[in-house]
């Protein structure tokens, strides 16, 4: 089968001929710990959930934040398949460059256990709204210095003190919610 392997250590994206098996995924990435995204239409993009406790580096594509290596597999209703999207269609969507928020971010994030994709909700106008960390650093990223410098203070606070990283996340989510308004 026909993916592609993204690598942002060597900033390469790399056809790969392989056979997809029960543990392919797994194999890959040396962990049974998978995040999939569905970025890319009729595509699954499979992550390391561990790839930001170990200091992995960051990349985009499209919008869509990912730590670590990159694995694109095609997919035709629920049936794995050959990417279709092309080589150089993809690496157009891709950007290895990261912010100095984000990189800070991450060095103080990777002390947690915390899953940048797992959705939360929070309240906008009394209605629920479906958000998750990798939302709330991409809304803090776009804030002016002072905010981030504040975001970026109380997350090395929470760090140290070892309190709920994911609390903090919901906490500034609802702030950000707040502040969009």
């Amino acid at each position: 089968m026909k993916v592609y392997a993204i690598d942002p250590e060597t900033q390469t994206v790399e056809e790969l001929d392989i056979e997809m098996k029960a543990n392919t995924t797994y194999t890959f990435f040396n962990s049974i710990l998978i995040d999939e995204l569905t970025t890319i239409n009729n595509h699954i993009i499979h992550t390391d959930t561990n790839a930001l406790s170990e200091n992995k580096k960051a990349f985009f594509i499209g919008e869509q934040l990912i730590i670590g290596m990159a694995l694109i597999i095609g997919k035709i209703g629920m049936q794995e398949s050959d990417v279709s999207i092309g080589k150089k269609d993809l690496e157009k969507l891709i950007r290895f460059e990261t912010s100095d928020f984000y990189k800070k971010a991450f060095s103080l994030l990777a002390q947690s256990e915390i899953n940048l994709y797992k959705i939360f909700s929070v309240n906008q106008a009394g209605e629920e709204v479906n958000i998750s960390t990798e939302w709330v650093l991409f809304a803090f990223d776009m804030a002016d210095d002072r905010t981030k410098e504040y975001f970026l203070v109380e997350l090395q606070k929470v760090t140290d003190s070892k309190e709920d990283v994911f609390a903090f996340m919901q906490k500034l989510g609802q702030l950000a919610i707040n502040a969009a308004r």
